[in-house]
């Protein structure tokens, strides 16, 4: 089985992205590798973007933002994001079980 930019851990999702900030709309673009691209509107200024990809995130997934947990990356482009019991699963993501 080949690495994806997802994992499931249980019922929470594992995600590996590569955020790029300022971009001009907010996007879930394609696949890069093991991580997936997404572009945020908002600016890199301490720690902006990463709180704004977090509230974007629980809105993709219907969760609320305290259920989308920074693993790590908080002011680097590549993060780990842990969303607990997702509500939704965007086309983005396949369950497998």
């Amino acid at each position: 089985m080949s690495e994806s930019f997802y994992t499931w851990q249980g019922e929470d999702l594992m995600l590996n992205l590569l955020v790029t900030a300022g971009a001009k709309v907010n996007q879930i673009r394609k696949v890069r590798g093991k991580q997936l691209k997404v572009a945020i509107a908002t600016q890199p200024e301490k720690g902006k973007a990463t709180a704004f990809l977090i509230g974007y995130l629980a809105e993709l997934f219907k969760v609320p933002k305290q259920s989308v947990e920074l693993v790590s990356g908080e002011y680097i482009p590549s993060k780990k994001i842990k969303i607990h019991q997702p509500k939704h699963i965007p086309s983005f993501v396949q369950k497998t079980c």
